[in-house]
């Protein structure tokens, strides 16, 4: 699990691919981090095994070592075992009551559940 200023980081490294601190750097907004804090969320997230890093020089190119989808795939999970009771159907009924999608965007989510469904 990443604190919101790691999964922020993360989300720069997903953008980049690779790269430096100062490319890391570069992508935040003003009032910019020090580069102590970064290298700092860096370590955390290598530690955790989300970054990875090749020695360039006298540099580090850092990677992401789980993908955006990964990652995400399993914070929704998590997300509808604690608070749905471990229910992708209860998830699935929030979702559609209480994000006022539109009969277009249900039709939408629908075709993609039937296609699910088709190839199961």
């Amino acid at each position: 699990m990443l604190s919101k200023s790691e999964e922020e980081l993360m989300n720069y490294l997903w953008k980049l691919k690779r790269a430096f601190m100062k490319d890391l750097l570069d992508l935040y907004p003003e009032p910019k981090p020090a580069p102590t804090t970064v290298s700092t969320l860096l370590k955390r997230m290598q530690e955790k095994n989300f970054v990875g890093y090749k020695a360039v020089k006298n540099m580090r190119e850092y990677f992401p070592l789980v993908s955006k989808e990964q990652y995400f795939s399993k914070q929704l999970k998590g997300m509808i075992k604690t608070f749905f009771d471990d229910s992708p159907a209860q998830f699935a009924s929030f979702f559609t009551q209480k994000t006022e999608m539109s009969a277009s965007e249900l039709k939408q989510l629908k075709a993609l559940i039937d296609d699910q469904l088709n190839k199961k």
